[in-house]
Formats: structure tokens, C-alpha cells, sequence
């Protein structure tokens, strides 16, 4: 959003170096933070995740459970049968009826031989998940701990700079609103460019700060002037004269220093 008053050159650099001290405050304040907010997250959806899987473990162990007592109550069915069978031979009145019930027996014993093979599968198979279950319940105890540790922190560091990043942020927003929009969209393009997120300088040693470029005396001589926007040839970053940094910085740490 442009200004509808048109600001000098020498403001406009003022208003650009507040804006950047005010950013890089923004910004020491996050990397205090460091990687915590990346690593809480991270933790909670792995927290999440291997809670899901003991919930599926545990359901699929019931299941498992519930086809065994099927096939114990099978069993038992098959066993009933074979007493019933076994008694019915005792009347029979001719080989062709024994055999048949003989028969019926003799499938009935092979079914109950492998109900007790799938059991002894079943029972093998649970045995399997519940080491699982054993080993993601440790591991979901040490991620839930280290996870509970790691908010903790970032809770305490955000408790100790929350209120000031939010006053920061409105600054730089009410800051912004005093740059045209060309140049603050040059500004912001800079500070993505750069590592260090400083788009702009002020010239220390016959340098723009960070560098080890010299910049030419006619150039230096310029910038003191503030009567044009400058940029090092060699970074892209904007140009301010020491003295103005100084005085900028000073207003700076005044209003750090009252939040």
C-alpha cells in the first residue's frame, strides 16, 4: 500500500533501515525458536500415527482372538457329532450304514484337526502382534515423553517472546505502509535472496556490511549524500551511510527495549 505522502530519499532510506532492523528482530526471535515448531510437529504426528497403529494392532488381535473361539466352538460342534455318530453305529443294522457313519467320523476328526492347525496359527500370529504391540507401545512411550519435552520448551520460549514478536509484526506492517510499493516489493525480494535475510546495509570499513567487496569512494560519497537509492553491485542489497544506520538504530533499540 503506497504512502500518499511523497517521502524524501533520505526518509524513504530512514523507513527501509527501520523496516529491516525491526525484520531481523523478527526473525532472531524465530531462530531462537529454532527448528522446535518443526520438530513438535513432526513428533505429534508421529505420536498420532503410532497410536493409530497400536488402536489397528489391538483390533486385529481381537479379531484373531474371535476366530480362535470360533473354531473352539467348532470343535466342540464336531465333537458332539462324533458321540452322536459313535452311538448311532451301535444300532446300525448293516456294514453299508456302519461305513458311512464311520466315514462321517473320520471327517469330522479331520476337521477338528485342522480347526486345531489354524488355531495354533492363530495363536502363533497373535503371539507376532503382541510382540508388536510390545515394541510400538515402548517406542510410543519414548516419542509421547520426548514430544512432551519439546512443547514444553517451545511453550517457554514462546511464552518469553510472543508478546514481542506480535508488537514487531504490527510495526513492520504499520512500517511497510510507508514505502512505496515498488520499492518495498524490491525490499522484500531481496531478503528472500539473501541467507542472511538482510536486504539492507549500511557500508562498514569502505564494505556494505557482510561483505568483502570495497565499494568505490565516489560511491561511498553518494550514499552519505541520500539523495538516490543504491544497491551493492556484488549482493543486490540496498545502501545506507554508517551515521544513518546509527541514528535508525538507536531509535530501534528504544523501541525494543519499551515492549
Amino acid at each position: 500500500m503506497a504512502t500518499t505522502k511523497e517521502l524524501t530519499v533520505e526518509e524513504k532510506l530512514r523507513a527501509l533501515y527501520d523496516l529491516q532492523l525491526i525484520d531481523s528482530r523478527i526473525d532472531e526471535i524465530r531462530n531462537l525458536r529454532g527448528e522446535l515448531p518443526l520438530e513438535v510437529e513432526d513428533l505429534d504426528a508421529e505420536v498420532a500415527g503410532l497410536t493409530t497403529r497400536l488402536e489397528k494392532l489391538g483390533q486385529e488381535v481381537e479379531s484373531i482372538e474371535n476366530q480362535i473361539k470360533e473354531k473352539l466352538n467348532a470343535i466342540e460342534e464336531h465333537k458332539t457329532l462324533i458321540k452322536k455318530y459313535s452311538e448311532q453305529q451301535k444300532e446300525v443294522r448293516n456294514n453299508r450304514e456302519f461305513n458311512s457313519l464311520t466315514k462321517e467320523v473320520e471327517f469330522q476328526e479331520l476337521e477338528i484337526k485342522l480347526a486345531e492347525k489354524h488355531i495354533k496359527e492363530f495363536q502363533a500370529n497373535i503371539a507376532h502382534k503382541k510382540e508388536v504391540i510390545a515394541q510400538t507401545t515402548e517406542k510410543l512411550e519414548i516419542k509421547s515423553e520426548h514430544l512432551t519435552h519439546k512443547k514444553s520448551e517451545l511453550d517457554a520460549i514462546m511464552a518469553e517472546t510472543e508478546k514481542e514478536e506480535n508488537f514487531l509484526i504490527e510495526k513492520s506492517k504499520e512500517f511497510e505502509t510507508q514505502i512505496e510499493d515498488r520499492l518495498l516489493a524490491a525490499y522484500k525480494r531481496i531478503r528472500t535472496n539473501v541467507k542472511n535475510g538482510l536486504a539492507v546495509v549500511s557500508i562498514e570499513r569502505g564494505a556494505s556490511a557482510g561483505s568483502y567487496f570495497a565499494i568505490p569512494p565516489q560511491t561511498q560519497m553518494e550514499i552519505a549524500s541520500r539523495k538516490k537509492i543504491l544497491t551493492d553491485e556484488h549482493s543486490g542489497r540496498i545502501l545506507v551511510d554508517n551515521l544513518l544506520a546509527e541514528e535508525e538504530k538507536e531509535k530501534m533499540d528504544k523501541l525494543f527495549a519499551s515492549i
